[in-house]
């Protein structure tokens, strides 16, 4: 589960899940769901492969996300069906990959990049919670 909240000329995403590669995973949809109106007609065609390096949860989500913006406006693809697996030495992960199609796919938001500020990944009494600024 995700929601947005402002953040000056920012958006900011706030994001639950039970466990932590689920709140990785729900991040990464929340960021393609705030850019993609229509974002559920998205058909992962084809899978792409992650692995990012980093200890600190709150960092390494960022990284994870600035890698799914970059991988949208280098490749032009849409990802969905989102696994992660975390490690001690960071994250592996897969995504159906769409490419993009100006025909398909209304875009919403023009995402810029994912920013610190205000980043925090905390674990709750139910479960994770995350909070990320993305520029727009």
């Amino acid at each position: 589960m995700y929601e947005t909240f402002d953040h000056t000329a920012d958006l900011g995403l706030r994001i639950r899940a039970g466990d932590l590669e689920g709140l990785f995973e729900e991040a990464a949809r929340a960021l393609f769901s705030v850019m993609v109106v229509n974002y559920e007609a998205v058909r992962p065609v084809d899978r792409v492969s992650f692995k990012i390096e980093g200890t600190e949860r709150d960092e390494l989500l960022r990284d994870w996300l600035a890698e799914l913006l970059y991988t949208f406006h280098a490749r032009h693809l849409l990802l969905g069906q989102f696994e992660v697996r975390l490690n001690q030495a960071g994250l592996t992960a897969t995504a159906g990959s769409e490419p993009f199609d100006p025909q398909r796919h209304e875009v919403d938001l023009e995402l810029k990049a994912v920013t610190y500020h205000g980043l925090k990944v905390q674990q709750q009494p139910d479960g994770w919670l995350a909070e990320v600024i993305v520029d727009v």
